[in-house]
């Protein structure tokens, strides 16, 4: 698969103060999550990729070229829409979809229409001459994610598109953007706080913690083949023979009350659960596979 944007051990540090050390990552089509709590240097790392921050350390590629320094070949090739909500109020939807478009390089007629194109297709079509003052945020996230893909870009950095949504507002951006990924061929990086989020609507997934990578690829990669076994054991007394036994025979595991979830990395380990059990003759209320969540996956990595 083609890698839109490859990072190798980057780093940004500004003076003293160190955002980034150690990010590694390849990104390919489609729609990737960038996934990280707030403050994990999430908005340094698109900044990077827009080539509007010299990184400090590794290097790194996006669409084939050095950002910062050939920054004009792929800006013409990529969107953007902002984390903050600090549109002109007094200009309208249109006008200003229309702008960004230019500035990514359309002659102004083709950039009317494209302008129009985008707008009718995020919903705001009847709403495009509105001033952008008048609008709600969940309006004005559309006119970010209009005027991102008006030009026709190959890829899309969105941060934080559901800023400031409801929910019914939340589900239909999520919508619009695997819309816009599926339907017109544009891979969408997506930079988000919530897990469910990214689970929800991306195909692969990049997880920033303390600095540095903590995971990156597809999300079936991430959450693995399932093999995890859960064993709900009837007493607390049970659940300590089966825990002791799984550690003697080094297997591992995790245990939570009455619960114990055996991990592994192939199909032989809901086999070996279930012999420890029948040896250890206790009585199991529950033995099942466990498919593991992005929100597994980040709480194993970020401890």
């Amino acid at each position: 698969m083609e890698s839109l944007v490859i990072a190798e051990a980057v780093a940004k540090r500004y003076g003293s103060y160190t955002a980034l050390s150690d990010v590694n990552f390849e990104i390919g089509p489609g729609i990737t999550g960038l996934l990280g709590a707030n403050g994990t240097g999430k908005t340094t790392l698109l900044g990077m990729m827009l080539g509007l921050h010299q990184i400090t350390g590794g290097s790194l590629s996006v669409l084939g070229v050095d950002p910062y320094n050939e920054g004009h070949q792929i800006r013409a090739r990529m969107g953007y829409a902002p984390e903050h909500h600090t549109l002109p109020g007094d200009v309208q939807a249109s006008d200003f979809v229309k702008h960004v478009a230019e500035l990514h390089g359309l002659p102004p007629r083709e950039a009317k229409t494209r302008a129009s194109d985008a707008l009718w297709l995020v919903g705001l079509g009847e709403e495009r001459f509105r001033p952008m003052g008048t609008m709600s945020t969940g309006q004005r996230q559309r006119v970010k994610l209009a005027q991102a893909i008006a030009h026709d870009p190959r890829l899309i950095l969105l941060d934080e598109p559901t800023d400031g949504l409801d929910p019914e507002q939340r589900d239909e951006m999520l919508n619009l953007i695997r819309t816009v990924s599926s339907s017109f061929g544009i891979s969408v990086i997506l930079s988000s706080h919530l897990l469910d989020e990214v689970e929800r609507v991306c195909d692969a997934a990049v997880i920033i913690g303390e600095g540095r990578t903590l995971a990156a690829g597809s999300l079936e990669g991430l959450r693995g083949s399932g093999s995890d076994v859960v064993l709900e054991l009837e007493t607390a007394e049970e659940t300590s023979v089966v825990a002791a036994a799984l550690t003697h025979s080094s297997i591992s595991h995790s245990v939570n009350d009455r619960t114990i979830v055996v991990r592994g990395d192939d199909e032989q380990v809901f086999d070996v659960a279930r012999d420890v059990c029948a040896s250890a003759g206790v009585s199991l209320r529950r033995l099942s596979r466990r498919r593991l969540s992005l929100e597994d996956v980040y709480l194993e990595r970020a401890s």
